[in-house]
């Protein structure tokens, strides 16, 4: 950890009130990057969740599947990890979800096309 990263925690940690230092000074608090990993990975979440609104046709089962499947592993790792992280949990719990039901609104979609794709050709030959 560089110098001035300690001495600027070091000066906020002043300032922060009795009740929440052990909050503070916990082994995945605000000042370890055990804290702001999971606080930046949040940014996954919103683009997905900005990505509800995109059109069922242009969602990629490969990148979902990656994000759920990479989402439930880093759940279960935050769990089996010392301290436990519940930060890190929530995220990627909230990762893996967006995620699979990305895949259930693509499959769904996928399933209702393939009736009107075999009967597309036939009524073209009418």
């Amino acid at each position: 950890m560089s110098i001035a990263y300690r001495n600027s925690m070091n000066a906020i940690g002043k300032f922060v009130p009795q009740g929440l230092q052990p909050l503070w000074k916990h082994p995945a608090g605000p000042q370890t990057i055990f804290f702001w990993a999971p606080a930046f990975k949040w940014g996954l979440v919103i683009a997905g969740l900005g990505d509800l609104q995109r059109p069922v046709e242009k969602i990629s089962l490969s990148q979902s599947g990656a994000l759920g499947i990479t989402g439930v592993i880093w759940t279960r790792y935050s769990l089996v990890i010392t301290p436990r992280n519940w930060s890190l949990f929530s995220v990627n719990l909230f990762v893996a979800f967006t995620a699979l039901y990305q895949i259930s609104r693509a499959l769904r979609y996928q399933y209702q096309q393939a009736p009107l794709e075999k009967a597309t050709p036939s009524d073209a030959t009418h």
